[in-house]
């Protein structure tokens, strides 16, 4: 036996002897789904597939599954209903976990109580892009066209009830234009690729990788991210609020949930071992470089409380944005 044999050997020991054998053993012999409920693509499809390689090693087989529609109902309430078995997780965000239950006159499931959070990975705020042929080149410049065009724009999202579109419709308010027509897409994707080909001249969309990339090549334009600090892939692009639109403050968290009722102890070596990943440099700027801002120091706690702290924070600003699922 060589030494690496003997490391996953003592590795294999430690673990075994932390958790239950029948629970490590659905991580060694049996195979982990990752419902990522948005197309492949998108910034939290990006964020769940980083996770998946990267557990792979450590868990054994993990397969993301995209169930994308209904803005991120239909993956997340199939995991809600899910055995708690450790063998099936959700890779949700803002959308699935606060706007939707917050929005909803009968919640499809209760974020808190249906779900066990495991792990806040990422902060991935939205951002208002224009095609190249909209004639503007800054947010002030645009916020004046929309104001003299308000029957001619339309903006999409990554569906509606989700974060992008909350997004744009906070933006409608903010600047006083509530004519601009929402259009709903099966996640950020289609809507990013129908938006560097000109079939919709704005979106809201979370940053991420493909969408900087159209960014620099000129396809688009970021006009302004609305978060309340510039991004570090991106320091060039100011936040909304810099950018003189105060309130433009939207952004998606992206993490790891499990059905309520899975085992603490599969929930503690998911968690620890989703730390342990986040700490490794090489990953954070693999993140940084995708649009996102990682986070290295959360768990089941932290996590549970930021699900908490955003359904108290977003319930009455949806509300007072009269904000429906269109």
């Amino acid at each position: 036996m060589n030494r690496r044999d003997l490391i996953k050997l003592g590795l294999t020991a430690i673990a075994s002897a932390a958790i239950p054998k029948s629970a490590f053993a659905a991580y060694t012999d049996r195979t982990i789904r990752l419902v990522i409920p948005f197309s492949a693509g998108g910034a939290t499809d990006v964020v769940g597939r980083m996770w998946a390689e990267r557990m792979k090693a450590k868990v054994g087989t993990v397969i993301p599954d995209n169930k994308g529609g209904g803005g991120g109902v239909i993956g997340a309430l199939e995991v809600a209903r899910a055995t708690p078995d450790g063998l099936t997780f959700l890779f949700g965000n803002s959308s699935t976990q606060v706007l939707i239950p917050a929005i909803a006159d009968k919640p499809p499931y209760d974020p808190v109580k249906d779900f066990q959070a495991v792990y806040i990975m990422a902060i991935s705020p939205t951002s208002i892009v224009v095609h190249e042929s909209v004639p503007v080149k800054t947010l002030k410049e645009f916020i004046d066209y929309a104001k003299a065009n308000p029957d001619k724009l339309s903006y999409g999202s990554a569906g509606a009830g989700t974060m992008t579109n909350l997004s744009g419709e906070l933006f409608k308010q903010l600047i006083g234009v509530p004519s601009i027509t929402h259009i709903p897409y099966k996640g950020a994707a289609p809507g990013i690729t129908d938006l560097a080909s000109g079939h919709i001249p704005m979106m809201t969309p979370n940053v991420g990788g493909p969408l900087l990339q159209f960014h620099r090549t000129g396809k688009v334009r970021i006009l302004a991210v609305a978060a309340k600090k510039r991004l570090q892939a991106a320091p060039d692009i100011p936040t909304a609020e810099e950018a003189g639109l105060p309130g433009m403050v939207a952004a998606n968290f992206n993490g790891l949930f499990a059905p309520a009722g899975v085992p603490k102890d599969i929930i503690d070596l998911i968690a620890t071992e989703t730390r342990t990943a986040m700490a490794d440099k090489a990953l954070q700027d693999q993140m940084i470089t995708s649009g996102f801002e990682p986070v290295l120091d959360s768990g089941p706690e932290a996590a549970q409380r930021e699900v908490s702290s955003e359904l108290a924070r977003w319930t009455p600003i949806v509300k007072s944005l009269g904000f429906k699922v269109q």
